[in-house]
């Protein structure tokens, strides 16, 4: 299984439709996939039209050790995928104090083998959650807008996952970084990917999210983009995408 942890600190990057449109294309190729929403906003939950304040088991519940993965997991349109809680905003106090604090969330999901991928997506910090995210995970994906500001804030990131993987999980990598809102009429996108693929090479999918209006309004009707609109640009994008992930092995 690939366990895939999708991170940037910046909020508005696309993190959580990536994480959505990519599970959902995924399991359009028949690959079994396994959602996990690790961000107290719960954006990813509320996307696919769950309302994360009337659940009782939760990836909250899950990380305190009141529930077992199995029993967390909800089936919405043939995407498995453990909920997130409004309640997990205090995460970052509430588990200060416990020993391993880093490695709840891999102990909580040992025992969860039977799926092609899961794919967690992190909160907009690099704080205790995104933490456990990457020693849960082998490989990071960073989701990154064509704008003249994308790489700022990268030295930070790359720094902390440089620290995990020499202290927490020697085995995380970043192994893919995602263009999104690219549009192919402006210049400085075109620039902006340029200066992306040189800066991490292969590690840079060539796949580009073009900017697509369906991809914005498909959450606000708890759809993927692929049940929203399938003849979309970004219906298209994510599909050539999740093609591009299979391949890649």
């Amino acid at each position: 299984m690939k366990k895939i942890a999708f991170i940037n600190q910046k909020g508005g990057v696309g993190k959580t439709t990536c994480t959505m449109n990519i599970g959902a294309g995924l399991c359009i190729l028949a690959k079994k996939v396994l959602l996990i929403d690790l961000d107290p906003q719960a954006h990813l939950t509320y996307s696919l039209g769950i309302e994360a304040h009337n659940l009782e088991n939760t990836v909250y519940e899950l990380l305190k050790g009141n529930c077992k993965a199995q029993k967390a997991i909800i089936n919405r349109n043939g995407i498995d995928l453990i909920p997130s809680s409004l309640e997990l905003s205090g995460a970052e106090i509430e588990f200060s104090g416990i020993a391993g604090r880093e490695f709840l969330l891999k102990e909580a999901l040992e025992g969860i083998y039977h799926y092609d991928y899961m794919l967690i997506d992190c909160p907009p910090s690099l704080g205790l959650l995104t933490l456990n995210a990457l020693t849960t995970t082998q490989e990071v994906y960073i989701p990154l807008q064509t704008e003249f500001l994308a790489l700022q804030g990268m030295s930070k990131l790359l720094a902390t996952i440089d620290i995990v993987k020499k202290r927490l999980n020697k085995d995380i990598e970043i192994t893919g970084i995602i263009a999104t809102r690219f549009d192919h009429r402006k210049n400085l996108n075109k620039e902006v990917v340029e200066k992306i693929e040189n800066y991490f090479g292969s590690r840079f999918f060539k796949t580009l999210i073009r900017d697509n209006v369906s991809l914005a309004e498909a959450p606000s009707f708890g759809q993927t983009i692929f049940e929203y609109k399938a003849n979309s640009y970004g219906a298209k994008d994510y599909l050539n995408l999740c093609q591009e992930i299979i391949k890649r092995g």
